[in-house]
């Protein structure tokens, strides 16, 4: 058994990290009845991922001891889908406010379990749920659309430098 009682490991070697997000402070986290921060999600190149903390310059970073939250996933498949239903052109994937956009993966599966990707350890913990807001940044009906597949909120298990992946080769 690990630590937290999780003892589910799964493969994600095929997972390909397609964006890495952070902000320095939050837009609606906290903002209920208010209206939304205007803390742009920064796209970087490479992010320092510190075990039980989060990702260094993130708004969750070292927010309280053993958050649940330290980074979120979202699925580049969920991302394209929700382009095609709600009609959006040239929206990034960062308007869902989630750090790590990653190909290949089942988030929901990963709840529970410990995993790697780009040699970084996390463990799954919840999904990141989808909130009214999405409904105003998004498109009307974002939400709902969101429910069951709007990423996964983890824990950083060991510290390093994760980058997004190179472009396949072409064939």
């Amino acid at each position: 058994m690990t630590p937290g009682g999780y003892n589910l490991r799964l493969d994600t070697r095929d997972v390909r990290i397609r964006h890495i997000y952070i902000s320095d402070e939050h837009n609606f986290y906290g903002h209920h009845g208010q209206p939304p921060g205007e803390h742009p999600m920064v796209e970087v190149r490479e992010a320092q991922c510190v075990a039980g903390k989060g990702i260094v310059g993130d708004r969750f970073y070292d927010y309280k001891p053993d958050y649940k939250g330290q980074v979120t996933f979202f699925s580049w498949e969920v991302y394209n889908d929700l382009c095609l239903e709600f009609g959006l052109v040239d929206v990034p994937p960062s308007v869902f406010r989630r750090n790590i956009i990653v190909e290949g993966a089942d988030l929901n599966a990963l709840i529970g379990a410990h995993f790697e990707v780009g040699g970084i350890e996390f463990l799954g913990t919840v999904e990141a749920s989808p909130c009214y807001w999405m409904n105003g940044v998004v498109a009307a009906g974002a939400e709902e659309a969101m429910k069951g597949r709007g990423g996964l909120r983890a824990k950083i298990l060991s510290t390093g430098s994760l980058k997004p992946d190179a472009a396949p080769a072409s064939v």
